[in-house]
């Protein structure tokens, strides 16, 4: 008896992916491919400890037993907070900071302004070394420029003192011209290669419209060039704001020698002296995002504000 084979059942093609669909999804694994790491550092050195600073802020240590016992983590809610506002070291330390931004905010945008818009008029000789002579201040770390200046501030081995006469940077009425002034010297250089940058970006042939136009150099500066690098000044009013208040550096190298510098002269220096002077951690943590919060606050409002001028 012969067998019959069964043919198959016939079988529907599965439909291909169109091209569109498969370029999109290659766009988004090279996008994912390329911005993991961002994201991975992001959430390792932002997100992290923002997230155990909050939880430290929560918690505080509490002695037992009348004092005679063994210290236990306790939960105290926003007692931390609370305690931190209502301390007159960490919110004098806000008018410290105050006056400095007073002071130091306006000499360092008009100081990198005017001599970036100076270098790029061509009336400087020697633009490149200048630029070079400004920028290196910057390249000094922190707390080495600070020792330098200490050296400069200090009576009887300052060179700085014998010619001026007896001035005492240390002393309390001076001491925050002293801070703005070590502040300046690192900073002004860096700001004036943003501005100088931003001005070699914008196209000759405005320059040119304005002098035909009888603009003179200092005209040309102030209603042509300005204008066309809002964008770089007012990024970088809103980095000094920020850097002012952590403020920190400056003031910390200054802390022993000189009389107006007390520990918790600055509200980042209040978060260090309460964490690692008086092992608060928890009052540390919650002065730290308190200032945290203040900067973002004030970021938002230095970016709403410079949209608003565009």
């Amino acid at each position: 008896m012969a067998t019959t084979v069964e043919a198959p059942p016939p079988t529907r093609d599965r439909p291909r992916p169109s091209p569109r669909r498969t370029e999109s999804w290659r766009r988004r694994g090279a996008i994912t491919l390329f911005t993991a790491p961002f994201f991975v550092l992001f959430a390792g050195v932002i997100v992290a400890p923002l997230g155990y600073a909050l939880y430290l802020s929560l918690f505080s240590e509490k002695s037992s037993g009348l004092g005679f016992g063994g210290k236990e983590t306790v939960f105290v809610g926003l007692s931390n907070y609370l305690d931190t506002l209502a301390d007159r070291a960490f919110t004098d330390g806000f008018l410290v900071v105050a006056g400095y931004c007073l002071i130091y905010i306006p000499l360092m945008i008009g100081g990198a302004l005017a001599l970036a818009l100076l270098l790029d008029s061509g009336l400087a000789r020697l633009s490149r070394f200048f630029q070079l002579a400004l920028f290196m201040p910057h390249v000094v770390p922190g707390v080495i420029a600070g020792l330098i200046w200490l050296y400069l501030y200090t009576p009887g081995i300052s060179p700085i003192i014998d010619l001026l006469g007896d001035v005492d940077f240390l002393g309390a009425s001076n001491v925050l011209g002293s801070v703005v002034n070590i502040a300046l010297w690192e900073w002004i250089g860096y700001n004036m290669i943003i501005y100088f940058a931003a001005l070699q970006a914008i196209p000759r042939e405005v320059i040119e419209a304005a002098t035909i136009d009888g603009a003179g150099a200092f005209r040309t500066a102030i209603s042509v060039k300005l204008p066309l690098i809002r964008a770089a000044v007012i990024t970088t009013v809103l980095f000094t704001i920020i850097g002012s208040l952590q403020l920190f550096t400056e003031p910390m190298v200054l802390d022993n020698p000189s009389d107006g510098v007390v520990s918790t002269w600055t509200p980042n220096m209040y978060a260090y002296t309460e964490a690692f002077a008086k092992n608060d951690y928890g009052q540390a943590a919650a002065s730290s995002l308190i200032l945290a919060g203040l900067a973002a606050a004030l970021s938002f409002f230095v970016t709403r504000w410079g949209n608003r001028t565009r």
